[in-house]
């Protein structure tokens, strides 16, 4: 058993990875075209392209990490050395200089990109490390609810302080408030991060005579068929969740027309978020994680299409909804992140090779392409349907909006349970695996 101590030390970890992760999922298409004056086709265009280089660096990434060895492990290491080049890339991201149109589409390309490798830098051994800590299934879904509750905390953070502080520090100038109020919340993640690789220790290992290449990796892990369906499962759930994330300021402020309200909107769902991973814990000791899971996600798909039929008058109904969904989806987050370990596991009882840091990346790519493609559907989306920023916006531009932002997150959700129909290592599978592999 891990203790709370440590649990909570790996939580940290996420709670500074959300602080990023949250900023660009909630605020970073906003700032792009509202504040850093870039157009929404465009920034949906650069979510995207960023992203294809994640086929190359988060592979890459996984099989550096399996292959480092220090006094301090194999994976927490890059909290200690990349928290500070990762804070810096995250308030330069979120700069705006004064260059010409052309010159501030090159720099946020550059930026973005930037950003996207220090997260893929420092967020694959992060994520990773929770697969170590412990071989017990049961510890793993406890672990894993331990960092979503704090990565959401971090969520929460992001949510309620942003646009707050954006004010305080701008005093006007908007563009100055986001550069420093991401600057306040980077220095808390750099400590956040030494925190959690000063707290935790890495226990479950490779086979000491294991020697593989980084071909052989792949090759064993694209005969892991199951974790070829939680990669596509992973996608597509965060497809629906970014694009209807990133519309909920949008829909706040010019659906239900209360731009006063975006803050409180989005940290109450946010308080959903970590009410949802505090519950995964529980509900796993009593349902089968695969089961759960499925069912989560058609009721989630559920609560987006109801909140289709609620109206622009009905703001506590599409406050209460949105909150519900929030509570219900998160609910399945750790269960997702749990099966990874699962599904390393997995691999190892199959090929006799184990890759850790491999199969980490490799979903967490299709993660990030989830978050690229929900991000640049949002941003195309708003260009199709003639979206003007910070202006009164016309009766087709906000049914836009409202579609974009209910049916089609549901679509991807749908998705996400049928694929899941033929994942198979439930909690006997698990034990069995386990079981085979302590054997040997």
């Amino acid at each position: 058993m891990l203790s709370v101590r440590e649990k909570v030390a790996y939580g940290l970890g996420d709670t500074a990875s959300n602080i990023v992760f949250q900023s660009v999922m909630l605020f970073l298409s906003f700032f792009y075209t509202d504040i850093f004056g870039l157009s929404p086709a465009l920034v949906g265009t650069l979510f995207l392209v960023v992203r294809i280089f994640d086929a190359v660096t988060d592979p890459l990434m996984g099989a550096i990490n399996d292959r480092t060895n220090t006094r301090h492990g194999k994976f927490r290491p890059y909290l200690l050395w990349l928290a500070v080049p990762f804070g810096i890339i995250s308030v330069l991201a979120f700069t705006t200089p004064d260059l010409s149109p052309d010159g501030k589409a090159v720099y946020a390309f550059v930026t973005y990109g930037l950003l996207m490798l220090a997260y893929t830098a420092i967020n694959i051994p992060y994520s990773a490390l929770g697969g170590v800590l412990t071989a017990n299934p049961t510890e793993r879904v406890s672990v894993q609810s331990y960092r979503f509750v704090f990565g959401m905390l971090g969520g929460l953070l992001v949510t309620a302080c942003t646009l707050p502080l954006v004010d305080f520090f701008g005093a006007g100038d908007k563009a100055k408030g986001y550069q420093m109020t991401i600057a306040a919340m980077s220095v808390l993640g750099v400590i956040m991060f030494w925190l959690c690789f000063a707290g935790t220790k890495e226990r479950v290992f490779p086979p000491a005579e294991q020697k593989s290449s980084f071909w052989q990796d792949m090759a064993s892990l694209w005969h892991n068929d199951q974790w070829r369906i939680l990669s596509l499962a992973a996608l597509f759930v965060l497809v629906g969740m970014v694009l209807r994330n990133t519309l909920a300021i949008y829909y706040v402020k010019y659906y239900l027309g209360r731009e006063d309200l975006i803050t409180l909107f989005v940290t109450l769902g946010m308080l959903g978020n970590i009410a949802g991973c505090a519950v995964a814990q529980w509900l796993a000791a009593r349902v089968c994680k695969v089961k759960a899971y499925m069912a989560i996600q058609v009721i989630a798909a559920l609560l987006c299409v109801v909140s289709y039929f609620i109206g622009p008058e009905q703001t506590l109904l599409a406050f209460i909804i949105y909150v519900l969904w929030c509570f219900i989806l998160q609910m399945g987050t750790p269960l997702l992140w749990a099966k990874m370990a699962d599904v390393v596991d997995y691999g190892q009882y199959r090929s006799g090779i184990r890759i850790t840091g491999m199969t980490y990346s490799s979903v967490v790519f299709f993660i990030k392409m989830g978050l690229a493609i929900g991000g640049a559907m949002a941003g195309w989306l708003l260009a199709f349907y003639g979206y003007q920023p910070d202006q009164a916006q016309s009766a087709d531009t906000l049914q836009g909006i409202l579609l974009s932002f209910t049916w089609l997150p549901a679509l991807a959700f749908l998705i996400v349970a049928l694929v899941m129909k033929f994942y198979k290592l439930g909690t006997q599978e698990v034990e069995k695996v386990r079981v085979a592999i302590e054997s040997r």
